[in-house]
């Protein structure tokens, strides 16, 4: 699978990930026309990554995203009451998708070596799907509230288990060599999360997602199989 395959068979887009945060907060969003309410949503969500990942969240003012996303005070406070609210309903909805998209891709595969591989391949594309998001939680992590702090923890330990869990099959199927499968995770985690992080780096040497895939998939299976 490459990441074109991928984006065909998941096929979400700004707007349904927009529709979902809609339909979930439906009772505090003060909008009841959806088209509208994920439009302005996705605007929403655009513009406080985009100013976030420059100058950071907790200095982000609401005047600022007013201004990036073109929508008045007014206008932005009908849809949450406050940036910590705003920011709940973005870090929520895009950790419920990437671990509903990881368990499902992970458990259409039985033997071991085809639930690592879908492991990587997922989390890996989905970062590039995603990349402004997984980058803003990463970046952003130590200076959100206790809340957040603990779910970003939270989520990267979830990762890091089910990298883990898969290990510590495939040794008890005798299809790994016997290696530490916590610290293992942890090195496959990040390396997972390099590709994201530096993005920079890896545009200037012209290296693509699908090589960086096929490089971490040949590393890691060379280190653990037998």
């Amino acid at each position: 699978m490459d990441y074109a395959e991928f984006q065909k068979q998941i096929n979400f887009s700004k707007f349904d990930l927009c529709r979902e945060v809609y339909q979930k907060n439906r009772s505090s969003i003060r909008i009841k026309k959806e088209n509208k309410v994920v439009e302005n949503l996705e605007r929403i969500f655009s513009a406080t990554l985009k100013i976030s990942n420059r100058k950071g969240f907790q200095a982000m003012s609401m005047r600022d995203l007013s201004r990036e996303a073109n929508l008045s005070l007014g206008a932005l406070y009908a849809y949450f009451a406050s940036k910590e609210e705003l920011l709940a309903m973005l870090q929520n909805q895009r950790r419920a998708v990437t671990k509903r998209v990881l368990d499902d891709r992970i458990d259409r595969e039985a033997a071991p070596v085809g639930r690592l591989r879908a492991a990587i391949l997922t989390h890996l594309y989905l970062s590039e799907a995603m990349q402004p998001w997984f980058y803003f939680s990463y970046m952003e992590a130590k200076n959100l509230s206790r809340k957040e702090q603990d779910l970003a923890v939270a989520s990267e330990l979830y990762t890091e288990k089910l990298l883990a869990d898969i290990l510590q099959q495939g040794q008890s199927q005798g299809a790994f060599e016997l290696r530490d499968p916590q610290l293992t995770a942890s090195v496959i985690k990040a390396m997972l999360q390099d590709w994201y992080l530096k993005r920079r780096k890896y545009a200037r040497r012209r290296i693509s997602v699908d090589q960086y895939a096929r490089f971490i998939l040949q590393f890691v299976e060379a280190f653990i199989q037998k």
